[in-house]
């Protein structure tokens, strides 16, 4: 009995885990950017609550199969039909099957109400990105100072006085981002800033690179020009010359969609558009 007790109880608290921790990285920002930005919430980086959920998941399922062990009979209770036999397809589990289908299938063909949730969930990712800043290119803070120099186009040497001048710590240019900015206790994007502070960049504003970043699919036409700091009805006007019919709510993959094309043409579109004097 106490086994059974146990066993249900620790079900249920890692299902409340599960539900925690499914929430923030419902709501997290992108992986670039929480990396970038150190993201926490209670103390805890975007790879802490991911590590948490995945083991609290082996939990659950651990609990579940010995709940389903020691709860065997009444489980096949619910498959008799009323002659008391077996049935595995009963209309309780036919309907389900049904309910975890739609979900399925409503989410794979992006239908609502499912389209909608992940949506919601994307409309926090993009504020993120918009409140924390965006890294240069994918994992930039694992970079060295002489790599993030050599990729970003910026001068070593004014980057490396610009950590001097500002009292941040660090070994020389084979030291990487990351571990300057825990060095000092800072995160990488305010390592990068000090740094573009003092470089010839000093005072630029965050240029629209040729190729996209992950996950720029989802960010809006108006979030994107919010942070190349376009024109959006330039970017807007030079669209509707392409033949490319979109809103400035609409996320690049939502306007490529409706016009038949891939994101990443949609991206080139806009960038050779703002690129043009």
């Amino acid at each position: 009995m106490a086994v059974r007790k146990i066993t249900s109880l620790t079900l249920l608290i890692s299902f409340l885990l599960l539900i925690l921790t499914s929430l923030v990285l419902f709501v997290v920002p992108e992986g670039r950017v929480a990396y970038w930005s150190d993201w926490r919430w209670l103390g805890l980086t975007k790879t802490q609550w991911g590590d948490i959920h995945t083991n609290s998941g082996f939990l659950f399922l651990f609990a579940g199969l010995l709940h389903l062990f020691y709860n065997w009979r009444p489980i096949l209770s619910y498959l008799k039909n009323r002659a008391k036999k077996v049935q595995l397809f009963a209309p309780g589990m036919i309907i389900a099957l049904i309910i975890n289908l739609i979900f399925v299938a409503g989410t794979l063909l992006e239908l609502p109400p499912f389209q909608n949730i992940l949506n919601f969930g994307y409309s926090f990712k993009e504020a993120a990105s918009i409140k924390y800043g965006e890294p240069p290119y994918g994992h930039a803070e694992l970079s060295s100072l002489r790599l993030f120099a050599k990729r970003t186009d910026m001068d070593l040497e004014a980057m490396q006085e610009a950590l001097r001048q500002a009292s941040i710590t660090f070994t020389g240019p084979d030291q990487t981002i990351l571990a300057i900015a825990k060095a000092n206790d800072q995160t990488p994007k305010v390592i990068f800033d000090t740094m573009r502070s003092a470089t010839k960049d000093s005072g630029a504003e965050e240029t629209m690179p040729e190729q996209p970043v992950a996950g720029i699919g989802r960010k809006s036409l108006q979030a994107l020009c919010v942070q190349y700091s376009l024109n959006q009805e330039r970017v807007l006007t030079a669209l509707k010359a392409k033949n490319i019919v979109g809103t400035p709510d609409q996320s690049l993959k939502e306007v490529a969609a409706a016009n038949g094309l891939d994101p990443q043409a949609v991206y080139t579109f806009i960038y050779e558009a703002v690129s043009t004097p």
